[in-house]
Formats: C-alpha cells, structure tokens, sequence
C-alpha cells in the first residue's frame, strides 16, 4: 500500500468504524461505488494497457477501528488522502466515546479544509455536529443510506459529472470527462470559474478520474496565485490540453467515434487486429522517443514528430477479402489491372466505413495512405516498395467526395497485396501470399503547401550501416539520402544527394562544378492541392505531380536549399538570390548548419539501434522553418531493421584469383561464395538506348520466368542503377522482373553513371535476400570481360537482352569486410 501512494500516488479513503456489523456491511457499499467509478472511467481509457493502469490506480479503501489507528493512518496517508468517513461514536484512549468521530474529523479539517468528509451516526441528532465540521451527515438507519451514500461520492468525491455552479448553487453546465471540461472552461462566468478553483472543486475532480498527476498539479496551486479570471481560466484549460496530448506520447490508442479527438491523439488504431510491420514500427519508434526525452531537449528549436497517425488493422482486411470472396485470387495469374478492378468494385465493411466517417470529419489536411502488411519491414524479409502508397489532397469542398477518395485508396492498397510483385517476392522467401495480411496506415502527409502544391523541404531515407563507404568515412557511421518534395523521389532510386552524417561536406558526387550539374536533382514530386480532377488519378504516381525545380524557384523551400549557378564564371554559389540556374546543393543545410539534420540524423541512428539491437533504416521528412519564426519541423516517417552482415565470416581473394578473373569490383555488397550460377542474362552493349529501358525491364522479366521454372539462379548485368523509378537513370526493373536472381552487376559507365541508390526500396529488398550487388566501374580498376561473355553459348536473345550460359557455374567470391568481388570462370 505504502509504495502505490509513494511511487503512483494513488488516493486513499479512510472509513473509521468499530463495530463489525457496521463495517462488514458499509465497506461492500463503499466499494461498490468505488468500483463503479473505475468501470465509467475505464470507458476512456486509450488502450487495454491504459485501461489496466487505470484500474490499478483506483482509490484504496482503508479501515480504521479507533481514533488512534485513524490518526496514524491520516499521518501516513495524508498527502494521498481522498476523503474520509467516520463514525460518531468509536473509541478514544480505549473508550467507546460519543463525540470522538466529530473531534477527529473536526481535526483533519483544520489541516485540509476542503477533504470530503462523511459524519455517520446513528443518532439524527449528530446532524448539527456534522453541520459544525463541515461535513456530510449520512443517518445509518435512513432508508435512503444506498442513495445518499452514492450522492457523496458523485459530488463530493467527483465521482459524477463536474458541475459548473454559480456561487448560490445555481447550476449552469455540465461536463463528462475532461475534453468537454476542456470545451466549458473558456463559456463558463468569471464568478462560477473562482468558486469552483477557490474549492479545489477541479482537483477534486480530477482525482477521482485517477489523472493523480494533473489533480496533484492543480491541488498545489491557490486561486489567489492568478490575478484575473484569464490567466486562471488559460492556466486550467492548457493545463488539461498539455496532459491529454502527453497520455498519447508512445501510446497507441484505440479508436473510439465517441471519445476521438484529432487534436490530441498522435496514434490511432481501428479494429482488434495486428499493426503490420510498418505500423509496428511506427508505434515502436513512438515509444522510444518518449522514453529518451533528451532528443527533444537537445534540438529545442526543432519539432520532432511522428506525423499524426490512424491504423486500420489486419482483421478489417480479412473481414474484407472474406465479405466479398476475394481470398482465392491470392494463389491465381491475375494481372494487377484486374485484381484492382475487383477490390475497387468491393464494399468495404459497413463498421469501418462508419469509422473513417468520424475520422474524416476531424481532418482535413492532405493524407497518405500507407500499407503495413504482417511481412513488411521485417529484418529479413522487408518486401519495401512492393505494396501501393497512394496520397489524397482530402480538402474537396463536399464530404462525399473526401471519403470517397479515402476509401478508394484503402481499397487500392488493399488491392495491392495481391500484385504480382509481392507474390513474387513471397515466392523468394517461401511465403504462401494466401498468409498475408494487410493493415493500413491513414497518415497526416508531412509538408507544407505552396501555392497549388504540397511537399515537405526534404525527404530523405538514413541508413546506420553504408554499404559502399569513401574515406575517411566507415560502414557503421551510416549513410544518407535525401532529396526536395515528397520521398517518392529517394526510395525509387531517383537522382538524391548522398553524404555521410558524420561528414555531411564530403560529396563525392559534388567534387567539381560539372559533377554538381550533372549529378544534382532537377525534378521533384508534390502532391496537387487545388484544381486537381474530381476522380483523383490513382494510377502510378498515385496523385503526385513530377515537377521541375525551375517551376518552384519562388517557394520557400527551393530559396532556402539550392544554390545558383553562374555561367560566366563557371562557378557555383551557395545562394538562390543571384541570377543563374538553380542547383539543388542543400549547402545551408550541411555546409552552414542552417538546421542541424546531420548530427539529428546521427542521434536518431543510434536511438534506433539501441532499441532494435541491430542496424537501421530510417525514412523521414523535414518542413523548414520560416523567417517569421515557425518551428523547423523533422518528421519521423518508417523505421526498418537492415540486414548489414556484421558477422561477416572471412572470405580470402588472392592474387591468383585476381589473375583468373572475368570480372573483378572494388564496390561489391555482400559477404560468400557462390558456386552455382551457370547462367548470365545482360543488356548487349551495342543495342542499349537510355529511351528503351521500360523494354528492357520487360525483356528480362520474360527470360526470369522461364529460369524461374527451371529452377535456375543467374547473374544478370546491366548500366546504370538497377530498380530506378527514373528511367534514364538505369533499367526499370521490378522485383517480378528479376525475381530468381542470385547475383547483380551495376555497370556505370560513359552511358550511365549513376551512383548506387542505398536508400531505395529496391536496394532494401536486394540485400535482405541476401543477393550479391557488384559495382563495375569500367575505365577503372575494375573489370568485366565483355570478350569471354559474348564467346559464350547463347541460349536466347531479344531486342536488348542476351542470355548465355557457362557448361558449368562460375564461382563468384566476395570479401563483404573489403566489399571486393572476383567472379571467376570454370576451368
């Protein structure tokens, strides 16, 4: 007892009474009211958690037999004390005596003058006694002590609603929990607001809704501290706001239509079923940030967030999918236009939509409606990218159409589990697709608006192990990539810049003016805000528009991080206020420090770690701050473990290997030996066109299905960055499209010399498969032996691709700790 008033300060009621009969039928009445409260107050609990706490946290019911034995309890108990309830008549210095109930009451009431107090006796007579206290007198032979004894705790103790009074006892309104409290205070009369503050009736009243912490708060300050009725009214109204909104830091708080507030809950959840991988991450994240306050006390001009979030659960996907017969096309060759065409055409169930309807009628600000699948962003297994993103602009002037185009995009989601690309990805990790389910994350979309668009300043992906590092940099300092507007633009493998956080001025692909022209990011995604159609396009950039950095010049984000190129100086300068072409450099940002997101991202790398007890991968979103002072805002959007082979056994690559070589790479990903490739697919360097890459893709999805069939592992080589969403970047490839690879070759070259994209999903997906990824730098030290690959015996060849095959494997050796490769030819 002793610890739950010292560590949780759990409220104490004391009931002084001597005789057995009495007590053994009054505490059953005390606790009965006791345990009704707890039940009304557990109804607004955020989650099962929430609710157990609360329930712990009821008033403890303490009993006292003589006056002595209550005095020490109000000397233990006295800071904790809710209310106490004597008999008149108990014994004192060991003799029953007649008034020692009032004399002791009438004692403590000094001391605390506004302790709820029941007189009892059995005596009408005694009712000027209680008078004299004050006290509440209760008749123990009355008929109506059931009833009387329920008025106490409801308006003495705060049990029942709180009602606002006019100092002549005049009710004028009424609250039920603290956010209509919140919602009284700011109509409530001057006059009624100082009686009820002077009475500590808030406190009171809080207290018996167990919020120990703010009715502690409130009890400590006077009404006579506040000069004016404002201050005392701005003091109670943010005091109750501030402790909502920090009940649902790291929370995840079940959806209620009556109790929803948007304001205030940061983390949502819809229906009794699993988060998913993505959400699970999300809520995990949540959790760690509350737990380390010191992030926040150490960026306190920076807001850190988790983007306001709702999780529709996986048992509403299966109630979904079994409704409207859906199941059967998890195992069935159904092009990805159809299965969407037959979930569009499906009626959601009738309890979600109700749901989203309460939801939607509280947010209004643009949403991106994320999947989060039982697989998704497991370590080994992450199947990131695989399943449809789809953002809606939610601001058209009719409701309808709002929820049209949420429930739209659920469905598209949904619709997306069933894509060939996640079946085939299950394929590759033994998965049955018919076992996936899908929960589905509806999130506040971080960013700004600008004129007709919205996008945040810079997204980016941050990973804690660098896979390819440059000295002086090192694998486990991490690396970045980010990039203007929306993360579409990262996570498909677009043109980013990468840095070190640790070094965030060394950019290797920024090392002389003619690189920063080259390399540097010239359009961007944003979502469309106004003037967009009225059926939204949810084909491939799911409502996003791919806008150039020139059409942006004037917005605030595009002033603040890109620099000027002036021509006739050949010469780059870290400002946009001077004529020349917009470059997009970032150098405010990790040159000047204009916002510290290198040492931030550092932090957050090290948080994530600590608690997942394994490298990361982080997915995130800056909105700038403005010259009118408005918060720098950094967005905290996925958490992902990365497979990053730490335990790397030793692979030894010596000089006769070297030698014997066909192809040798000191940019290589992975750590083993493979010594069962006999097959090579790769783009025939004379027919490659930069347009014809979409082709490409295709051309090699077809030779990967027929190897798939024959059960057969193959190397396939190719310019560019391979998985790139940008076209003229490298091939567009797929996961349905390479699906049975065991090895990768990134040719860069005179056509295509893109850097390798760490950040993107395809990467993600390449790595956690556990597929060897080898950067061929040619013109260098690196090797490819074209001579031997076009001697070899073709088994078919199409427009761009060719497929020949070894009479017997190859051997492909890489040393992940050095990332060096050696493929070596059978002898």
């Amino acid at each position: 007892m002793s610890n739950d008033t010292l560590n949780a300060k759990v409220r104490v009621l004391i009931l002084v009474e001597d005789s057995p009969v009495y007590y053994s039928s009054f505490l059953p009445l005390i606790y009965k009211e006791v345990v009704k409260q707890t039940q009304a107050v557990l109804g607004v609990g955020l989650n099962e958690e929430h609710r157990l706490l609360r329930m712990r946290s009821r008033p403890k019911i303490l009993l006292a037999n003589t006056y002595e034995d209550a005095l020490t309890l109000y000397g233990r108990y006295r800071s904790y004390l809710l209310g106490i309830i004597s008999d008149t008549r108990i014994p004192k210095n060991g003799t029953l005596t007649e008034n020692a109930g009032f004399l002791l009451l009438s004692q403590i009431k000094k001391d605390i003058s506004d302790l709820p107090m029941v007189l009892l006796s059995s005596e009408p007579g005694n009712r000027n006694l209680a008078m004299r206290i004050p006290a509440v007198f209760l008749d123990k032979n009355s008929p109506h002590l059931l009833s009387e004894l329920h008025d106490f705790f409801m308006n003495d103790l705060g049990f029942g609603d709180f009602i606002f009074r006019k100092p002549d006892g005049t009710e004028i309104a009424r609250a039920a929990d603290l956010r209509s409290l919140q919602a009284q205070l700011p109509r409530i009369p001057d006059e009624s607001l100082w009686y009820h503050a002077r009475r500590n009736h808030f406190s009171s009243w809080i207290m018996g809704r167990s919020e120990i912490a703010l009715a502690s708060k409130f009890r400590e300050v006077k009404a006579s501290d506040f000069n004016d009725a404002e201050s005392l009214r701005g003091y109670i109204i943010s005091s109750i706001n501030d402790m909502r909104k920090w009940q649902q830091k790291g929370v995840v708080a079940k959806f209620n239509k009556k109790s929803f507030d948007a304001e205030i809950m940061d983390f949502v959840k819809i229906g009794h079923g699993s988060l998913g991988g993505k959400a699970r991450g999300l809520a995990f994240m949540a959790a760690l940030l509350h737990q380390n306050m010191g992030i926040y006390e150490k960026y306190p001009d920076v807001h850190i967030r988790i983007p306001k979030t709702l999780v529709i659960s996986t048992d509403s996907f299966e109630a979904f999918i079994q409704m409207n017969n859906l199941k059967g096309l998890a195992n069935q060759s159904v092009p990805d236009e159809k299965i969407k065409e037959r979930f569009l055409s499906a009626e959601l169930p009738d309890r979600l939509v109700s749901d989203l309807k309460v939801y939607l009628s509280q947010v209004n600000t643009p949403l991106s409606i994320r999947s989060s699948s039982l697989l998704e962003d497991a370590q080994f297994q992450p199947y990131a990218g695989l399943y449809k993103t789809v953002m809606i602009p939610n601001n058209h002037s009719s409701f309808s159409r709002r929820l049209d185009h949420l429930l739209t995009a659920v469905k598209i989601v949904y619709a997306s589990t069933y894509y060939e690309g996640p079946r085939a990805f299950a394929r590759s990790t033994s998965n049955n697709p018919q076992e996936e389910a899908m929960a589905v994350i509806v999130q506040e979309l971080a960013g700004d608006a600008y004129g007709d668009f919205f996008y945040p300043a810079i997204s980016g992906v941050a990973q804690s192990h660098n896979f390819y590092p440059i000295a002086p940099m090192m694998p486990e300092e991490g690396i970045v990539h980010i990039a203007l507007g929306l993360g579409k633009t990262v996570v498909e493998g677009e043109k980013t810049l990468r840095f070190s956080p640790k070094y965030p001025t060394i950019l290797p692909q920024f090392s002389m003016v003619d690189d920063i022209l080259k390399n540097s990011q010239r359009h961007f995604y944003a979502l469309q805000i106004s003037n967009y159609p009225e059926t939204l396009n949810f084909e491939r950039h799911g409502n996003l528009k791919r806008r150039d950095l020139n059409d942006a010049q004037k917005e605030y984000p595009v002033i603040s991080l890109a620099s000027t190129y002036v021509p006739d100086e050949h010469r780059i300068r870290d400002t946009s206020t001077v004529n020349g072409t917009k470059v997009l450099t970032f150098a405010q940002v990790l040159k000047y420090g204009t916002f510290p997101l290198p040492e931030l991202l550092m932090d957050m790398q090290d948080l994530g770690k600590k608690g997942m007890g394994c490298p990361v991968e982080i997915e995130f979103s800056v909105n700038l701050g403005s010259p009118t002072g408005k918060k720098t805002v950094f967005n905290f959007l996925q958490i992902r473990p990365m497979v990053a082979g730490n335990d790397r056994f030793e692979v030894q690559i010596d000089s006769e290997d070297i030698s014997k070589a066909v192809c040798r790479s000191r940019q290589a990903l992975g750590n083993g030996k493979n010594e069962e490739i006999a097959d090579v697919i790769y783009v025939k360097p004379d027919a490659f066109k930069a347009e014809a890459t979409v082709q490409m893709a295709a051309e090699i999805g077809q030779m990967n299905a027929d190897l798939i069939k024959s059960n057969r592992r193959y190397l396939l080589a190719g310019p560019g960055r391979w998985g790139s969403s940008d076209r003229w970047l490298g091939i567009p490839v797929q996961w349905q499209h390479i699906s049975g690879v065991g090895a990768i070759i990134e040719l860069r070259n005179d056509k295509l010399k893109a850097d390798p994209s760490q950040g993107s999903h395809f990467f993600q997906n390449i790595t956690s498969q556990g597929v060897f990824y080898i950067t061929v730098t040619e013109g260098s030290e690196d090797f490819w032996d074209w001579h031997w690959l076009n001697g070899l015996p073709v088994i078919r060849e199409t427009t761009f691709m060719r497929h020949v095959r070894l009479d017997r494997p190859m051997t492909i050796k890489i040393d992940g700790k050095a990332s060096r490769c050696v493929m070596i030819k059978p002898d």
